[in-house]
């Protein structure tokens, strides 16, 4: 998908980038400046002989990926000529490890599960609530919505929740944007028994936090049932959709649907123990339907990470 430049984009704010980096942000200014869009640069590419996935270049420009391999570093050679770029401006940008130029730090992706729960821990203090809010999750049921250019268009729950203490008014809900997103413009829907509050975001961890007012305060022990809703549709290609869990106990239900005219060639369910350890692979998932959706059930959560990730070129 191409996107008009960003006004920030302009040739100086390149040139300082292409000084400072980091990679990401220098390859993402470049191609705005351009006025490439990804699918114009991977044909350029091809003629040299390149072969690159319009995937693999927009998570390059998102952070969420860096180029390693050598065939990746030819890539990346190519590019600065493709871009008009000076010789190694961008591959000086890169760690020692994997080109030429000063040792940098690895680019952290946005969507890091370390840096996640640390910005979610942070956005919760800032707001003054705990952790859990004084309730326990009984079942929670996720819709998540993919569009034609491979965007999370937005998210639907239903959830279920037993108040553990007595007073208990509303609800913290986490929504996590894609690399490159804009939390700005991402709404927050409140569609059953209960009303927005206030919201806080992290962009470059990619994590919001939402309020969301109950319509009556709750007993100890007392259920209650809500729905609400994130609408985004404000990143490029989406490759995942997580969900941290910090507690045992309670349903979960994740769907995620694509739209029919853009398919992965790919989905699994996965699960971490916790961030950072290794991902197994739980199912193989094919989207099927009138609707092309994939989904899982977990019946008793344990405390981890439940995603479906998916691949759109081979």
């Amino acid at each position: 998908m191409g996107h008009a430049a960003h006004p920030a984009h302009t040739q100086a704010e390149l040139d300082r980038v292409l000084r400072t980096g980091p990679f990401h942000l220098a390859l993402r200014a470049a191609f705005a400046v351009r006025g490439l869009p990804l699918q114009r640069v991977q044909h350029h590419l091809a003629h040299r002989g390149i072969k690159v996935g319009v995937t693999s270049l927009s998570y390059w420009q998102q952070g969420a990926r860096r180029p390693q391999r050598p065939e990746s570093l030819r890539a990346v050679r190519a590019l600065e000529d493709v871009l008009r770029l000076p010789e190694n401006s961008l591959l000086r940008l890169l760690p020692e490890e994997a080109g030429p130029g000063p040792q940098r730090p690895a680019a952290r992706s946005p969507r890091a599960p370390g840096e996640v729960s640390g910005a979610v821990e942070r956005l919760l203090a800032g707001l003054g609530r705990p952790a859990d809010g004084g309730l326990h999750t009984v079942g929670h049921h996720e819709r998540v919505r993919i569009g034609p250019d491979r965007e999370l268009l937005g998210r639907d729950s239903e959830k279920v929740v037993r108040a553990h203490r007595d007073g208990v008014d509303r609800l913290l809900a986490v929504h996590r944007g894609d690399p490159g997103w804009d939390p700005a413009r991402v709404t927050v829907r409140a569609t059953e028994n209960c009303r927005p509050g206030r919201v806080r975001y992290d962009r470059e961890a990619g994590v919001l936090v939402a309020e969301l007012l109950l319509d009556a305060g709750l007993r100890s022990g007392e259920t209650y049932l809500l729905g609400y809703g994130f609408e985004d549709g404000t990143a490029g290609p989406s490759g995942e959709y997580v969900r941290g869990f910090r507690a045992a106990g309670g349903q979960y239900v994740l769907q995620v649907r694509f739209d029919g005219a853009a398919l992965p060639v790919r989905c699994r369910h996965f699960a971490q123990n916790s961030p950072g350890a290794a991902r197994i692979c739980r199912a193989e998932l094919a989207p099927s339907g009138t609707h092309p959706a994939v989904h899982l059930v977990e019946q008793d959560v344990r405390p981890g990470i439940q995603g479906i990730e998916w691949e759109w070129e081979r």
